[in-house]
């Protein structure tokens, strides 16, 4: 039987979200527990991989297990996992399900706290100088597009193809007066975010022009954006299925 869990992560304390060598990973203290809770190895695969250093306040993983489980599985979990890491729900799928390739888009947020914070510090970009946000919103809905964005991703990576389908981004104010970076595409390059954060910056600051972000876009080269933002401030905030994938939420 196939299984989705939907689960959250602070991801200060570790080297991203997949299983490398040496290091620790939110994909290898998840198996580890699920493993040990259910007495058989367990493999998980998740919606994406977030990067050192970045969260998830919205991931989905999922499993095989050939005996029926039940909610209890989820309080059995949250009490093995270090507190950086809690499920919040568990789905009993179709067998073919499949939580990367089902996926239908992702959303990420980035937050850059305007002044010093002591309670931020560590889940945003503090950045006191002053931008353009204006012109920030200008530039990024030149992102809105189907096409290759290879100016914003980690260079001698696997993937086959830059291209990616960005459907929305766009700033906006929070709450707390954070400055709020958001988009959504159905899929995303490595470090692609934090690449586009940091060149977005510098066009609020009036160090790239419109017309220059439109240039770095269409020059495919990585070395032609910006520095990338800190990873503390980037969050996975949602990831879509279709709404009949998820017939059966158990509790």
């Amino acid at each position: 039987m196939r299984y989705f869990l939907e689960l959250a992560y602070n991801g200060k304390n570790y080297f991203g979200y997949q299983i490398q060598p040496n290091q620790i990973s939110v994909q290898e203290v998840i198996e580890d527990r699920l493993s040990k809770i259910l007495r058989k190895q367990i493999s998980i695969v998740a919606a994406g991989r977030t990067d050192t250093g970045v969260h998830a306040k919205r991931m989905f993983v999922h499993f095989d297990y050939e005996e029926e489980l039940t909610a209890e599985i989820i309080k059995k979990l949250n009490s093995f996992l270090p507190k950086d890491i809690a499920v919040y729900h568990l789905f009993l799928m179709d067998e073919e399900a499949h939580a990367r390739f089902d996926a239908t888009s992702r959303s990420y947020n980035y937050y850059i706290s305007p002044f010093k914070d002591p309670f931020s510090y560590e889940s945003a970009w503090i950045f006191n100088r002053e931008l353009n946000v204006d012109k920030m919103n200008e530039a990024a809905k030149l992102l809105i597009k189907q096409g290759d964005f290879g100016s914003f991703a980690k260079l001698h990576t696997d993937v086959k193809t830059n291209i990616c389908d960005v459907r929305e981004a766009f700033w906006r104010k929070n709450e707390n007066n954070q400055l709020v970076f958001q988009i959504t595409a159905d899929r995303f390059l490595r470090n692609m975010v934090r690449a586009i954060v940091g060149t977005l910056v510098e066009v609020g600051l009036g160090k790239i022009s419109i017309q220059e972000f439109n240039d770095i876009i269409e020059q495919k080269n990585r070395s032609s954006a910006g520095a990338s933002a800190p990873a503390h401030g980037l969050y996975l905030v949602d990831v879509q299925y279709s709404k009949e994938l998820f017939k059966n939420e158990l509790k």
